[in-house]
């Protein structure tokens, strides 16, 4: 396989990630047309010995850092949106917002990571945990809780709290939960899937995503039973036994990348059908 062949499907992504980098859709390509010319002026810039996607992009980086190719934010080519994340991206440390892009938005896990910027993965892990400090700095929410076991609702509350949001209620079944939406706008959502009266948490969400847009996490014993491909499918899912460090990472990366997630006391409380 050619050096073009490999490094071919791995482009559209690193477009993504060097536009989210950079802030710039013209800088984020500039910065993929300069790893490219690197590798056509010299193919042994790529590693051929090592994962193709984490040298390709640990190439992209290393340029990035030593090159200023455009560093001026395409304000027609981005939305609001977009702009809002770029702004929050930008209040984050430089390597903790690389280690954050590369496993939320691009899936590498630790050792991936670890490869691609050259450090260890204890430090990769560091850097993760730093970027989502400086995001639970940057981000409160109100959160709602539907768990029908005691004891997980109160690890989740304090998982939830320590990172500087609020838990405005717990409910235990489906109709509990449609009735905290009607007093409360969360800008998250946890949920199990299995509820003590034998309603279905999933149920229950959809129901309440007819109302009002708000991100959701799915935490559940069965998780098997849920990623089957066939909707509808939780975009969120932890399973059970969860540990805090996975909790924590995805609720700040999930408010991070949400465009709603910047709530607001005084919004209207949306209704929910009951």
């Amino acid at each position: 396989m050619s050096i073009s062949q490999a490094i071919a499907p791995h482009l559209p992504q690193l477009r993504r990630f060097a536009r989210a980098l950079t802030g710039s859709q013209k800088g984020g390509d500039a910065y993929v047309v300069e790893t490219l010319e690197a590798i056509v002026a010299d193919p042994s810039n790529l590693d051929a010995g090592a994962d193709v996607r984490c040298s390709l992009y640990k190439l992209f980086l290393n340029l990035w850092r030593s090159v200023s190719v455009n560093t001026l934010t395409d304000a027609a080519a981005v939305s609001t949106d977009e702009i809002g994340t770029t702004r929050r991206l930008e209040a984050i440390s430089i390597m903790p917002r690389v280690v954050l892009l590369l496993t939320a938005l691009e899936g590498f896990d630790l050792a991936e990571v670890s490869r691609t910027v050259g450090c260890t993965a204890e430090e990769a892990r560091a850097l993760l945990d730093e970027a989502n400090s400086e995001i639970a700095a940057q981000i409160s929410t109100d959160v709602l809780i539907i768990e029908d076991e005691p004891l997980i609702a109160l690890d989740l509350q304090n998982v939830v709290e320590d990172l500087g949001h609020k838990v405005v209620d717990v409910a235990r079944t489906h109709r509990e939960a449609l009735k905290a939406v009607q007093h409360h706008q969360p800008g998250l959502i946890l949920a199990d899937i299995q509820l003590a009266d034998g309603s279905s948490g999933l149920e229950a969400v959809n129901e309440i995503l007819g109302a009002f847009e708000v991100p959701v996490i799915f935490i559940t014993a069965y998780p098997e039973r849920f990623l089957t491909g066939a909707p509808p499918e939780p975009a969120f899912l932890i399973a059970k036994p969860f540990s805090v460090e996975t909790l924590r990472a995805v609720i700040s990366q999930v408010l991070f990348f949400d465009r709603k997630s910047h709530r607001r006391a005084s919004a209207p409380a949306a209704s929910a059908r009951a």
